[in-house]
C-alpha cells in the first residue's frame, strides 16, 4: 500500500468534527495497526501512510507540508484562494491529486472548476454530478415527500445539485401573487389570522391579517417613531375592525413586553420565538406558498419591494440565513410570514378558540 499523506477538509471546525469521528469509527474496521492523535484530528498507519482531517476556516494555517491527496467538502462553501494559493501548491512535488465534493452554491469558484471537467482541453479534469436520487441509501418516496414541502429554487440546489442563478432570492412569483383588492371589508363569521412584528425607531412594527379561508391578505398596517402605547392602541384598533382568532406575534426582546400588554386586554396574542432554527421553516413555508398560488397578497408596494428584495444565503454549517439587504426592511416579510403560519396552523387542525 501506499505511503500517501491524505487531507479532508471541511468550511467549518463543526463539520471537519463530525468527519474526524465517523472515520474513526470506520477505522476500527481496519486490522492494521493505527496511531490516533485527537488534538491533531490525525491518523497515522503502520505503512507510513496518514489521513488528516482540517478546516478551512483559517487557511494560512494549512500551509506547508507536500499531500498525495485532498478531499475539499463543501468545496463551494470555502474562500476561493483555499485551493488555488493554499492547497493546490501542496500537490504539485508529488503530483497529488484532489476530489471536489459540494452542494452548489451560484455560479462561483466551485462552478468555474466544475466547468473544467468538461472541456477537452483540460484532460486532468473530470466532473459527475449526483443527485439525491442517486444515493442508494435514501428513499425516492422520501426525497418525494420532501419536495412537496421544500421552495423549488432549495429543492433544485440541496437535493438535485444544480447551480441555480436566483440562489440568492427567496420568494418568487411575488407579482403574480398581488392581485388582492384593496379596501377588502370584514365578512361576519369569516376566520381572520393576523401577524405582528415590532419596531420602534429605524424599523416598523407592521400588522397583517389575513383572510384564513380564501388565503388572501385582507390588510396591512405599518408604522414606526411612536411610543410602545401607541403602537398597542393602533393595533388594538385594527384588531376590533376584523377580529382575527389568533394573533401571532414575535417575542423576542421588545415582543414580549408588548405581546402581555395586548394579552391582559383580551387580545389573542401567541408569541413566536425568533431563532435561527424558526426562521428558516417560517420563511421558507412562506416563500412556497407564494411560489405555488396558495395565498394572494395586497398590491402594496413597500410589502413587495420587501418580498422582491428578500435574501438568503446558504451557510457552510448547512441551512440558511434569511434577511434583507443593508439598508432595507425585513418587517413586511416577518409579519406576513407570522400571519402565514398562523393559516397554516389552522389547516392542521388546531384550534385558536
Amino acid at each position: 500500500m501506499l505511503r500517501m499523506q491524505c487531507w479532508w477538509l471541511s468550511p467549518t471546525y463543526r463539520m471537519a468534527g463530525q468527519v474526524w469521528r465517523d472515520l474513526r469509527r470506520d477505522c476500527r474496521k481496519m486490522k492494521q495497526e493505527i496511531v490516533i492523535n485527537q488534538a491533531d484530528m490525525r491518523m497515522d498507519f503502520e505503512n507510513g501512510g496518514s489521513i488528516s482531517i482540517r478546516s478551512t476556516h483559517q487557511p494560512d494555517n494549512l500551509r506547508g507540508a507536500g499531500l498525495d491527496f485532498v478531499v475539499l467538502d463543501e468545496a463551494a462553501f470555502m474562500l476561493p484562494n483555499v485551493w488555488s494559493e493554499v492547497i493546490r501548491p501542496m500537490l504539485l512535488e508529488r503530483r497529488g491529486g484532489a476530489l471536489f465534493i459540494s452542494t452548489p452554491y451560484g455560479r462561483n469558484w466551485f462552478w468555474e472548476i466544475y466547468q473544467l471537467g468538461f472541456d477537452p482541453a483540460q484532460p486532468e479534469w473530470r466532473s459527475f454530478h449526483f443527485t439525491s436520487y442517486d444515493n442508494p441509501l435514501i428513499a425516492r418516496d422520501e426525497i418525494d415527500a420532501i419536495r412537496k414541502t421544500t421552495p423549488e429554487r432549495v429543492f433544485r440546489a440541496e437535493y438535485l445539485a444544480e447551480f441555480v442563478d436566483d440562489e440568492g432570492q427567496v420568494f418568487r412569483g411575488v407579482s403574480e401573487a398581488a392581485t388582492a383588492p384593496a379596501g377588502a371589508q370584514p365578512v361576519p363569521g369569516r376566520l381572520y389570522v393576523a401577524g405582528i412584528d415590532w419596531g420602534r425607531s429605524h424599523d416598523y412594527t407592521v400588522m397583517t391579517v389575513m383572510d384564513a379561508e380564501t388565503c388572501r391578505l385582507v390588510a396591512l398596517d405599518r408604522f414606526n417613531q411612536v411610543g410602545w402605547e401607541l403602537q398597542r392602541g393602533r393595533l388594538k384598533l385594527l384588531y376590533e375592525r376584523w377580529q382575527p382568532s389568533a394573533v401571532w406575534a414575535e417575542e423576542n426582546s421588545i415582543g414580549s413586553v408588548n405581546i402581555e400588554a395586548l394579552q391582559a386586554e383580551g387580545l389573542p396574542v401567541r408569541p413566536f420565538k425568533m431563532t435561527a432554527a424558526s426562521k428558516a421553516p417560517l420563511i421558507e413555508g412562506l416563500a412556497l406558498a407564494i411560489e405555488r398560488g396558495e395565498l394572494t397578497l395586497l398590491p402594496d408596494p413597500i410589502l413587495l419591494t420587501e418580498l422582491t428584495a428578500y435574501e438568503m444565503r446558504r451557510l457552510p454549517g448547512g441551512g440558511y440565513r434569511f434577511s434583507s439587504p443593508p439598508g432595507l426592511h425585513d418587517d413586511c416579510v416577518i409579519s406576513l410570514a407570522l400571519a402565514w403560519h398562523g393559516v397554516r396552523y389552522r389547516g392542521a387542525g388546531i384550534d385558536f378558540a
